[in-house]
């Protein structure tokens, strides 16, 4: 099946509710077209109140534009801007089959039911539920329900496909398998989709791009693995991932260092300025003491599988997290040394470019 990709442009779109509330500070967005875009950050932070407003479910205040493509839509009410929505629980009709969910929205709209038909057909096969067209959803598991409620919603060839939460509802084994096959579904069908979650792992695995907000703001917009490795604000760098903290005396700001546990690094020049820097687990290593590195005792081992997580007491500063190969043998109380990769500190405030 064949899906129009629109372009999905946002600019200045804010929302102030009755009691005077600001849901959602001026916001401007790009999203290309075939992108799967996540919008991502805590409860509160404005993410399913843009959605929302991108629907036609809620009104922006005055001065808000929405594109998609040439076509302002702004003002265009939910039915008629061309949107499929694939929402938290589903929603799939208790008493239809498979098929006839799918079919649902198409009949609504009067298609010629040779056409509602062969739709039909072509989803089944794409989203792989080929042998249960008859079934009802009781009937089926949580990753079948998800591609029926993925199919209806792209059956009637929407212009943009918004994901609330999708997967919220679901225990965390079945989350994790379900949203690889999200992504791959995604990617099969080629359209511009926007993704509501408060998940990183979620929004990490499905989308091309992340807008990560706080506070009604979208805070930084960008790939994945950039957001997570070069995040220009600490909010970003704590949402994406664990970090430590890594205080630096005035000694050391005088001399351009980041000091850890006697061990002196250079500081990179976008963080000189920087007292309090951020470092991530997996960034720093564990090791016997020895020449060149800091020193540490290991206040607490955790085995969590495939890694070990050790907490590090560090001269001068909080203890430490770092993340080790699962065979790591240091034990609680033991000396150890402690190393950092120094191109991997981060900033602990946000950094004007």
């Amino acid at each position: 099946m064949e899906l129009e990709r629109t372009p999905v442009t946002i600019r200045a779109c804010a929302k102030t509710y009755p009691d005077g509330t600001r849901g959602l500070l001026a916001t401007d967005l790009d999203i290309a077209p075939g992108e799967v875009l996540a919008l991502l950050g805590p409860s509160g932070c404005g993410k399913t109140t843009l959605l929302r407003i991108i629907a036609g479910l809620e009104t922006p205040d005055a001065g808000a534009r929405i594109l998609f493509g040439e076509d302002d839509v702004t003002a265009v009410p939910v039915e008629q801007r061309g949107i499929g929505m694939v929402f938290q629980h589903y929603a799939l009709f208790p008493q239809m089959s498979v098929e006839a969910n799918i079919a649902y929205g198409l009949r609504i709209r009067k298609t010629p039911e040779a056409e509602v038909r062969r739709a039909v057909g072509e989803l089944v096969d794409l989203v792989r539920l080929n042998g249960l067209e008859g079934k009802r959803p009781a009937e089926l598991s949580g990753g079948q329900r998800q591609r029926v409620a993925l199919a209806r919603a792209v059956a009637v060839r929407p212009r943009v496909l918004l994901l609330d939460e999708p997967l919220t509802a679901l225990d965390a084994k079945l989350k994790e398998s379900l949203r690889d096959e999200l992504a791959e579904l995604l990617r099969r069908l080629h359209i511009t989709a926007i993704h509501v979650t408060h998940d990183q792992q979620e929004a990490l695995a499905i989308a091309d791009r992340l807008a990560v907000m706080r506070k009604g703001v979208i805070v930084q917009v960008g790939h994945g693995e950039d957001l997570y490795r070069q995040p220009a604000h600490p909010f970003v760098a704590e949402f994406l991932g664990r970090v430590n903290r890594i205080s630096r005396s005035p000694q050391a700001l005088r001399l351009g260092q980041i000091e850890l546990g006697g061990m002196h690094y250079t500081c990179p020049e976008p963080l000189r300025d920087q007292a309090l820097v951020l470092i991530r687990p997996e960034d720093l290593a564990i090791g016997m003491p020895q020449a060149g590195w800091g020193e540490g005792v290991v206040q607490q081992r955790v085995f969590l599988g495939d890694r070990v997580q050790f907490r590090v007491q560090v001269a001068g500063n909080e203890a430490l997290l770092i993340d080790a190969p699962r065979d790591s043998a240091f034990k609680t109380g033991q000396a150890v040394g402690v190393s950092a990769n120094p191109e991997r500190f981060m900033p602990s405030t946000e950094i004007n470019t």
